[in-house]
């Protein structure tokens, strides 16, 4: 107990006894034991509930017998008497009151910080694990990245979320960001295996990123993992024309994922946005389809899932126009900076899980 907390709990007896002497010294013409009444009301902002009654009890006790001393109990000054002795039993009881919904405050306080802790506590082991399955930032040589991962607010667990990036055999490289619907363990577990599946087809298939994601649908087909998942995989060919102008070759292709959004060097923003095709997970073998565009240096690629974008009652269009519009602000910024910028517009505060993979052309 600190000092400050020792002096608290004295200052009740500290009025009682200076109340005491002073209508002791006072003489009985003199009366001023009413003001004994202070010393439960002040028992009641940091006592317990128990010593505050005794506080009111003595309290009274001594209001009685200063009384005596005082020669209150006449035929002239009993009516007044009693009616101090009342008050000062009355402000007994509402310091008793006082104190207990203190105390239940006090309870209610703790346990909201307890849950509060635990709470928070959660979501910083389903980050770290979320971080560990996808593993360390990705790193491409040739294209300037940053990546970052955060958890939905009313979840603590982990997702299925992810992002990736790396080098094909060729020299291209391969760009990814992906959903598995859920928010759990088996939906991790899924993301973890489509990811692995989708970097070992990519590896071993020349093939456009369209015929990527119609391979991994049969592959999950084959499996019989029917869960659903949103994935775009795009493809920046390397080749020797490329390099000349300093421009690059983009293919994508989107299966039920949010659009990508391109932010040029000059400071337009370009929203990747075609006819959509379905999810992985729903019609393997279905058609799929290749787009492109050239990305210029300096160009910037957003890779992002739907809960960057997600507000509650609120269309999905509305939260493309509002990335579209940061963008146009924040997109020749570093790319850490234009991450960090964008998951700090949030608020930090999110109804579902955000992931984000930014791309840049060097200069």
């Amino acid at each position: 107990m600190t000092r400050s907390q020792r002096l608290q709990r004295a200052l009740p007896a500290g009025v009682l006894a200076v109340v005491t002497v002073t209508d002791v010294v006072s003489g009985p013409d003199q009366v001023i034991l009413g003001l004994v009444v202070m010393a439960p009301l002040l028992a009641a902002t940091t006592l317990s509930r128990r010593g505050t009654v005794g506080y009111a009890v003595l309290a009274l006790v001594l209001a009685a017998l200063l009384g005596v001393y005082d020669q209150q109990y006449t035929a002239n000054t009993m009516l007044p008497q009693v009616v101090r002795l009342l008050a000062v039993a009355g402000g007994g009881v509402l310091a008793v009151g006082a104190c207990s919904l203190r105390l239940r405050r006090e309870a209610q306080l703790a346990r909201l910080s307890a849950q509060a802790a635990t709470t928070e506590a959660a979501l910083q082991t389903a980050e770290a694990l979320q971080l560990n399955l996808l593993g360390p930032p990705p790193r491409v040589a040739g294209l300037e990245s940053a990546v970052r991962y955060l958890p939905a607010s009313r979840h603590t667990q982990v997702g299925g979320d992810w992002y990736d990036a790396f080098s094909l055999p060729d020299g291209s490289t391969m760009l990814v960001i992906g959903d598995v619907a859920g928010h759990d363990a088996p939906a991790a577990a899924t993301m973890a295996q489509v990811r692995a599946m989708l970097q070992a087809i990519a590896q071993r298939s020349p093939g456009s990123p369209a015929a990527v994601l119609s391979a991994l649908d049969e592959v999950l087909a084959g499996l019989g993992l029917t869960t659903l998942v949103t994935v775009t995989a795009a493809r920046i060919d390397a080749r020797a024309q490329d390099a000349v102008d300093g421009t690059r070759l983009l293919r994508w292709s989107n299966a039920g994922h949010p659009p990508l959004l391109l932010a040029r060097a000059d400071g337009g923003v370009v929203l990747l946005d075609r006819t959509p095709e379905s999810l992985l997970g729903i019609a393997p073998g279905a058609p799929r389809t290749d787009h492109t565009v050239r990305l210029c240096p300096g160009d910037t690629l957003l890779f992002y899932t739907d809960g960057l974008i997600e507000r509650r009652g609120a269309p999905l269009d509305d939260g493309l126009a509002w990335l579209v519009g940061e963008l146009s602000r924040t997109g020749r910024e570093p790319l850490d900076r234009l991450c960090d910028d964008l998951l700090g517009q949030l608020g930090g505060r999110v109804d579902d899980d955000v992931a984000l993979l930014a791309v840049r052309v060097p200069g």
